[in-house]
């Protein structure tokens, strides 16, 4: 059985569109992050998106806590070729001047929004420009007095809510998140949704942690939903490097094969077998492929350490080396092409890397 033939079956939803990047309707689950810089400081987050971009991000968000950053937009927009989310709360003269500056989505909670008025204001905007809203709804944004606890049902009440607001002005372009720390009870929460509507769901877990412990809390719910066919587009929320969050986004959807794209680094687990020093070259490896421009296609490339089995264990990689005995071995499909001393293989690894790109671009 093929790549293709194990993509998990997807939940039917509708479809929006976040600048030129589908969402729902069968398109390609899509990678968001958020910038860490203020809005304000237009060079910094201009710069941030472009390593966004580089990372393979498709949409990014930025904090509007003020009209300075809601007009900073517009110069963030001219320069930048990401869509755009504006993250609005509380004030709606900034979710219309985020829309003035021509952002490509809103994120806001028309209920923290007080007087209806204001929010058909907003809702008129959006739908003028085609713009979709995302309406997020986490653990801390629910009304306690009326959910004294973040429970699956009452995530998916309060948001069902909010898209009632929106939908009684006749707006259908709707995304929504029901976001949670605790894993379990953001799975609950989103079978639900999933179940009550056909919405484009925004997957993730909020306030994951930082990177090494939120990786694995965001592979492992974000995972079993994408697994589960829920999910259109996700963030990884990290405590970190925002790139850090595209990256990690990018292989949990290569490793449900959602999404290909850039390198996939194969390691196989140290044992008494290994002929080299594993860990140290993996990294090595890893430091290099990170330098290269992202190929457009996804390149599996493996490290092993047993040169008996190695080359076999890692038949689906494009390229791979294995070492012992002073030798490394250099394989491609599997299949050994080179031999070279030691301290020659990983240079000769992305040698070969450099002819398998080569002959893919002809």
């Amino acid at each position: 059985m093929g790549a293709a033939d194990s993509v998990p079956r997807r939940r039917t939803s509708r479809q929006v569109w976040v600048g030129n990047v589908p969402i729902g309707g069968g398109a390609p689950v899509s990678i968001q992050s958020m910038c860490d810089t203020k809005t304000t400081d237009i060079d910094a987050a201009v710069a941030q998106i472009a390593r966004l971009t580089d990372a393979g991000c498709d949409i990014v968000r930025l904090a509007v806590p003020n009209m300075e950053a809601a007009r900073a937009l517009a110069e963030i927009k001219r320069q930048v070729t990401l869509p755009l989310v504006a993250d609005i709360h509380f004030d709606y003269r900034l979710a219309l001047a985020a829309l003035e500056a021509g952002v490509d989505k809103l994120r806001l909670n028309p209920g923290n929004i007080r007087k209806p008025e204001w929010v058909r204001r907003v809702v008129a905007a959006a739908a003028e420009r085609n713009v979709p809203i995302r309406i997020g709804v986490n653990e801390g944004s629910i009304d306690r007095m009326r959910y004294p606890e973040a429970t699956p049902e009452a995530l998916v009440t309060s948001a069902m809510e909010h898209v009632r607001i929106l939908e009684d002005q006749g707006f259908g372009q709707i995304v929504v998140s029901l976001k949670a720390f605790d894993v379990p009870r953001a799975i609950q929460a989103y079978t639900l949704m999933a179940q009550r509507t056909d919405y484009p769901l925004h997957v993730g877990i909020t306030e994951a942690g930082l990177p090494w412990a939120g990786t694995i809390r965001s592979a492992v719910g974000i995972g079993a939903l994408l697994a589960a066919g829920i999910g259109d587009t996700i963030r990884v929320s990290l405590a970190g490097d925002p790139v850090e969050e595209v990256r990690v986004g990018w292989e949990i959807l290569k490793s449900l094969n959602l999404r290909s794209r850039g390198y996939t680094l194969i390691v196989c687990p140290s044992c008494g077998r290994c002929g080299i020093n594993l860990q140290a070259t993996a990294r090595q490896v890893d430091e290099a492929l990170r330098r290269r421009p992202a190929p457009p296609r996804e390149m599996k490339v493996a490290v092993m350490g047993c040169v008996v089995n190695g080359p076999g264990e890692a038949r689906e990689a494009d390229v791979g080396l294995t070492g012992g005995n002073g030798l490394g071995l250099i394989f491609r499909g599997g299949e050994v092409v080179r031999k070279v001393p030691q301290d020659r293989m990983v240079a000769a690894l992305l040698e070969e890397l450099d002819r398998v790109e080569g002959a893919d671009a002809r």
